[in-house]
């Protein structure tokens, strides 16, 4: 069976999410982006289950998160910070610094918006904690 078949039709279709908890990490690793596209509005019911099963590839994730906050969708953005990057572990957390410094130092019209920068400020604080826990 091909992995793709398994993926949602529609936000509320927690029965192709159930499928997809039954693949392996690695086959779950070619439709990243696909799942990724599921956390664009933290309101949609299946947002956390898929949110769930994508913590499950760790570092697998960065590139993906990384084009997330590229989009000029300062929506999702938004959702991705408040939800998955907030549940990554720090040391995940770290290979994205420099993406958070450039969201709080130069910060889209939409992302001033959507205030990102004061979501960022807490992530990145988080972030300090750890490193200097580990001085």
């Amino acid at each position: 069976m091909d992995i793709r078949e398994c993926l949602p039709s529609d936000k509320h279709d927690f029965e192709a999410v159930n499928k997809l908890n039954e693949f392996r990490n690695e086959e779950l690793k070619v439709i990243i982006p696909e799942l990724m596209e599921w956390l664009q509005d933290g309101n949609w019911p299946i947002y956390k289950p898929v949110e769930d099963l994508l913590l499950r590839l760790g570092e697998d994730l960065i590139p993906h998160i990384k084009d997330v906050l590229q989009t000029q969708d300062s929506t999702w953005e938004y959702f991705i910070l408040v939800g998955l990057i907030d549940r990554l572990p720090v040391s995940h957390l770290s290979m994205l610094r420099s993406d958070l410094v450039r969201i709080l130092e130069s910060p889209t019209h939409d992302e001033i918006l959507e205030e990102l920068d004061e979501v960022v400020l807490e992530l990145l604080e988080k972030m300090e904690v750890w490193i200097h826990r580990d001085l």
